[in-house]
């Protein structure tokens, strides 16, 4: 009985078509997963952006995404309602995690792109319950109209195509994130480079010019400059729980590393700090990252 159900469960998905549609980033497709009966994969130009359960909200598939779930988890008391700050939306996964995980949140996102925002609202309608307000409009410009001290957590996932923007790089784009925390806020960033690492040492370099307590989880392959991944550096103006977040990193399904102090530091390796006026986007992935 159970294996007929399955076959039924998994012929309704198969029968699902993916969406595809031009927005202002490129072109986007929403994906049916196999696995899960109301589950998407977001791409745009051929990019993973974001995956949602809209069944199970807390459920994050992406490993990048997961280390963001963690953080979540971690800023607050379990269930204690904060106020989020989500620069870039793809999918609106992190805000939904937010609300079903700290229910009774309240949460901004930003996303510049106004036809994703119109599709993911059309195909992946948010919960109508949850205090998520979302502003088609830049990261940075929309960043700059929140009062201070309003946000426990920013979080910043922005991505033109498969880079991070050059104006959300720098100390200035910093300050305005720590103006927005509150004292004992944090800021996370999912960042992503490969061999050499200069961009994700740089990254390191400015945001410890801004908040003095530092941590970034991602892959040993990665750290160690094997291969291009992603990263998650997380900030705060009060010191971090290392030893918890380094817990839940290890038992992820692909394991990761925290790194902090001295060893953070020595990985920087001199890195210049990046400015508005030096600032450039992350450098673009290989094409083999995709495949």
């Amino acid at each position: 009985m159970a294996r007929s159900k399955d076959k039924k469960a998994r012929g309704r998905r198969d029968a699902v078509a993916a969406v595809v549609a031009e927005v202002d980033g490129g072109l986007a497709e929403l994906i049916p997963d196999r696995d899960r009966v109301r589950a998407w994969t977001l791409l745009v130009d051929g990019a993973p952006q974001s995956h949602v359960d809209l069944d199970d909200p807390a459920y994050l598939s992406f490993e990048y995404q997961r280390r963001l779930g963690h953080v979540i988890d971690l800023v607050a008391p379990p269930g204690k309602p904060v106020q989020a700050v989500h620069l870039g939306g793809g999918a609106f996964t992190l805000a939904r995690y937010v609300a079903a995980t700290r229910p009774r949140s309240t949460q901004q996102i930003a996303e510049r792109d106004a036809a994703l925002v119109q599709l993911v609202r059309r195909e992946l309608p948010l919960d109508p319950g949850a205090r998520i307000r979302v502003r088609s409009a830049d990261a940075r410009a929309a960043l700059a109209k929140i009062p201070d001290g309003w946000a426990d957590i920013v979080i910043a996932d922005v991505f033109s195509g498969a880079r991070t923007p050059a104006h959300l790089t720098s100390t200035e784009f910093l300050h305005d994130v720590r103006r927005v925390l509150g004292p004992g806020g944090w800021y996370a960033a999912n960042l992503a480079d490969g061999p050499p690492l200069a961009h994700l040492r740089g990254q390191i370099a400015t945001a410890a010019a801004v908040f003095p307590e530092l941590a970034l989880v991602a892959d040993p392959t990665v750290l160690r400059g094997k291969r291009f991944g992603n990263a998650v550096l997380v900030a705060s103006g009060l010191p971090l729980p290392i030893a918890e977040l380094t817990r839940r990193a290890a038992s992820d399904p692909h394991p990761g590393r925290v790194e902090h102090g001295r060893a953070l530091a020595d990985f920087t390796g001199g890195a210049a700090v990046v400015t508005d006026a030096s600032a450039v986007a992350s450098p673009a992935p290989p094409p083999s990252v995709f495949r």
